[in-house]
């Protein structure tokens, strides 16, 4: 049977420690000056001198490609406060309480955005193989190895970024993700838009390693 294509983004897998993980996210704050729109399973990097009134940190979309830093993965999106946040917004739902119906936060702005982000770096994810022009699917050779992020367009609901494989997997500690398996299900086989497990390389709190 084919692999389904159904990019996702980044999408949480385990915890890759032995101890416990009490799968907790951090807040942090997209700036009404944002061009970005956003989806759950998009990668954000910090924004520096762009923090919110309150001292929220801020983040801004990741770049795909060797040596562009990761902070996290955006786990809830549409989270706006507007005038009305709180000092503190810890606890607060990520929602648009002037658009219920939306999952994603819009390119174009009219207030800043409160969303959380996974942002631990031994959290491993689930990403689909990009798979499209110019691509050469990825072989059990490549595991171990690192690869980069692609950008993709969320469909409405959650993030279409994907792993690049229109390049090959390298040793190099400037790319982005590590290769760590491929997901191990009956609808899953190595090819075209296979889904593979990986760690983020190139984060923003963690040094990175070379692939082998």
């Amino acid at each position: 049977m084919a692999n389904l294509n159904a990019p996702s983004g980044l999408s949480f897998y385990q915890y890759g420690r032995a101890n416990d993980m009490n799968a907790a996210c951090h807040v942090y704050y997209i700036p009404s000056t944002d061009t970005n729109a956003y989806a759950i399973g998009d990668p954000v990097k910090s924004l520096t001198g762009a923090a919110s009134a309150n001292g929220i940190p801020s983040v801004t979309l990741a770049s795909a490609g060797a040596s562009n830093l990761l902070r996290g993965v955006v786990m809830s999106a549409g989270g706006a406060l507007g005038s009305n946040a709180p000092i503190n917004v810890f606890g607060a739902g990520m929602y648009d309480p002037n658009a219920l119906g939306t999952v994603v936060i819009p390119a174009s702005k009219t207030q800043g955005y409160f969303v959380t982000v996974a942002d631990d770096p031994d959290m491993y994810w689930e990403v689909q193989s990009f798979s499209g022009s110019g691509s050469t699917p990825f072989t059990a050779a490549d595991i171990g190895k690192n690869a980069n992020l692609k950008v993709g367009t969320n469909n409405g609901y959650i993030s279409g970024w994907t792993i690049d494989d229109t390049a090959v997997s390298s040793t190099s500690s400037t790319y982005q993700l590590k290769l760590l398996w491929l997901k191990q299900s009956k609808d899953n086989a190595i090819g075209s838009y296979a889904r593979y497990i990986v760690q983020i390389n190139q984060h923003e709190l963690n040094s990175p390693s070379a692939g082998v």
